[in-house]
């Protein structure tokens, strides 16, 4: 069994920064991507970013680049979003996921495993 807790989010005004962190626990990750998606109300899952198991060449969402970070460590089972210069569109609950190989997903059904997710609130 695979469990995946989020941690970090909370409310920050737009122009702030908070850094989410996942902690992956179950299986060892180390040849698994692993990912950010967030939802916001009334909308999908959508995609945010991915690390395959490099940690090598990140994947980003167009409405997050040059302003989030991916990181992951593999010894300790976690992956981190660095979330800097926060919009108010950036409002979600933001879940951290697993999936088998080193590919990158982009849809929530390329995943096998999901958090419980984080609330992150901006405001202005």
């Amino acid at each position: 069994q695979v469990q995946l807790v989020e941690s970090g989010g909370g409310l920050v005004q737009a122009g702030g920064s908070l850094r989410l962190s996942c902690a992956a626990s179950g299986r060892a990750f180390s040849s698994y991507t692993m990912a950010w998606f967030r939802q916001a109300p009334g909308k999908e899952r959508e995609f945010v970013a991915a690390l395959i198991w490099s940690g090598r060449s990140p994947a980003y969402a167009d409405s997050v680049k040059g302003r989030f970070t991916i990181s992951r460590d593999n010894a300790k089972n976690t992956v981190d979003l660095q979330m800097n210069s926060l919009k108010l569109e950036d409002t979600a609950v933001y879940y951290c996921a697993v999936r088998y190989g080193s590919t990158y997903g982009h849809t929530t059904g390329e995943y096998d495993y999901w958090g419980q997710g984080t609330q992150v609130t901006v405001s202005s």
